[in-house]
């Protein structure tokens, strides 16, 4: 497996886990626990922010973000819709980029000000290890409130959309 067939399928199942985690924290929503949604919204909108701001330097555009958060909390629903977008963004370059794009070097500013240089995919890979690190401390939030955790991991993905993997 190369780079340019493994980040699809990571991406693909970044957006299995996120529409996965935003349907557990909706369940949250409608328990009336206004402290521990805003808590794992505000996680949740974290990572969509740092997501915008790496598509922003893959496609040499200015993101317009000063913090890796921001100020004002979004609806889940409103952050459910734009993370949709954005990861379905992600699987699409994804699925296009070849290796020799994934292997180019990318200089950008960090919102600290301080300058950065990344790999395409050190980028990629970066985008999909911080989303799970972060879905991990929104499924934390979750068991601290008794409501359940989906699976989140490759191999529940790859199960799930290639049962021909599993081994009887």
């Amino acid at each position: 497996m190369s780079a340019s067939t493994l980040f699809p399928s990571l991406f693909r199942s970044k957006a299995k886990a996120n529409d996965d985690l935003f349907a557990a924290v909706a369940a949250l929503e409608a328990s009336g626990n206004k402290e521990a949604l805003h808590a794992a919204i505000r996680v949740l909108n974290h990572v969509y922010v740092v997501d915008r701001i790496f598509r922003a330097h893959l496609i040499g555009e200015a993101h317009g973000y000063t913090a890796t958060n921001t100020t004002e909390t979004p609806t889940l629903a409103a952050l459910r819709k734009v993370v949709r977008e954005t990861d379905d963004w992600y699987v699409d370059y994804a699925s296009k980029a070849g290796s020799g794009e994934l292997e180019r070097e990318i200089r950008f500013l960090f919102t600290d000000g301080k300058q950065g240089r990344m790999s395409r995919e050190e980028i990629l890979a970066h985008v999909v290890t911080h989303g799970g690190y972060h879905r991990g401390a929104v499924g934390r939030i979750l068991d601290q409130h008794s409501a359940a955790r989906p699976p989140d991991g490759l191999t529940n993905f790859l199960h799930s959309t290639e049962p021909g993997r599993r081994v009887a």
